[in-house]
């Protein structure tokens, strides 16, 4: 019954883009049960999700990346016992994360197919389908709580008037995925000589990032005229900052970062580059969101995180993508 007042606790371990994706999921879900309580559990560092959209009622939060990963999701087996929740849904596909939502002792139990336990101990044990777009994937964890199908993330933001002829360029991406060996985006002179083609071939652009962002946008400030873009490092001071200034602007040109995600929640023409991730995966099939790709990458991995490496490789050959080529991709 859809008046029915339901406790439903979400499970989402990973960045800030992977809650953005997983958003669809929940949204469905209150739609068919709009008078329920919904509360997510997730990484300190993914927190800003909640500044994003106004469809979560609590949170719950486990450092699952730090060095007492187990002492912290028994921290958060604890808190989940002091509540009545009646359904739990969980993305993750780890073996392990079956005997946790039976331990949680919640009465209905969702989550993807791990192995035989997932199948006796799960309400419903979910065929994991990695060849589609990752809000399609982890939506098929709630097809059967749901009849409603959210295809695209939805962000509860004040939208600004896009400004004509401008192209908002947010370069970066996390600092976390660099320290761990995951390049995802071309090089900081490579960025500089676009924002000065860009400007150059009549676009009005500014530049945008955040802490993480600081040695690309230096590069560019250092090697860019400043009277050729408007510098908005360090102005948006948080994420619905950051989502107004996307949400004005004709043109988005970003990395495979959280950012991204924001500008396809929004609506806004969005351009992104790619190298060793799968666009296919990260991105719906929409004129509106445009994947740049180096032309002429001939490695039989691409593209290779996560499925085959947990890293990226030093010759980084699927990044190699010109100046010349991501402006004429934006300008035709």
């Amino acid at each position: 019954m859809q008046n029915e007042q339901k406790r439903i606790l979400f499970i989402n371990f990973g960045g800030l883009g992977d809650e953005i994706l997983f958003l669809p999921s929940i949204i469905s879900v209150k739609k068919e049960f709009p008078n329920s309580k919904i509360t997510l559990a997730l990484e300190p560092r993914s927190k800003g999700i909640c500044s994003l959209t106004n469809i979560i009622d609590e949170t719950l939060f486990a450092d699952i990346k730090g060095k007492n990963k187990y002492f912290e999701l028994l921290k958060l087996l604890f808190k989940i016992w002091t509540k009545s929740f009646d359904i739990v849904v969980c993305s993750g596909s780890n073996k392990f994360i079956a005997l946790f939502l039976f331990l949680t002792f919640i009465k209905k139990r969702y989550g993807y197919n791990s192995g035989k336990l997932s199948e006796i101990v799960l309400t419903k044990a979910i065929p994991l389908k990695k060849e589609q777009y990752a809000v399609n994937m982890y939506h098929d964890l709630v097809n059967e709580i749901t009849q409603n199908k959210t295809e695209l993330p939805q962000i509860n933001i004040t939208r600004r008037e896009v400004v004509p002829n401008t192209v908002l360029i947010h370069p970066g991406v996390s600092l976390m995925s660099v320290k761990k060996g995951m390049i995802k985006t071309i090089p900081a002179n490579i960025w500089a000589e676009v924002v000065e083609k860009l400007a150059d071939s009549g676009k009005k652009v500014i530049l945008a990032g955040g802490p993480d962002d600081k040695e690309t946008i230096d590069t560019i400030i250092k090697n860019v005229p400043q009277e050729k873009y408007t510098n908005m490092y360090g102005k948006t001071k948080n994420l619905t900052e950051l989502a107004e200034l996307i949400s004005s602007a004709e043109i988005f040109l970003c990395s495979d970062s959280a950012p991204l995600h924001i500008g396809v929640a929004l609506g806004v023409q969005t351009y992104v580059i790619f190298g060793s991730t799968d666009n296919k995966k990260l991105i719906p099939q929409s004129e509106k969101v445009i994947p740049i790709k180096a032309k002429n990458c001939n490695c039989p991995l691409q593209p290779c995180l996560w499925e085959r490496r947990q890293t990226t490789c030093e010759s980084l050959d699927c990044l190699k993508i010109s100046s010349d080529e991501i402006v004429e991709k934006i300008c035709g």
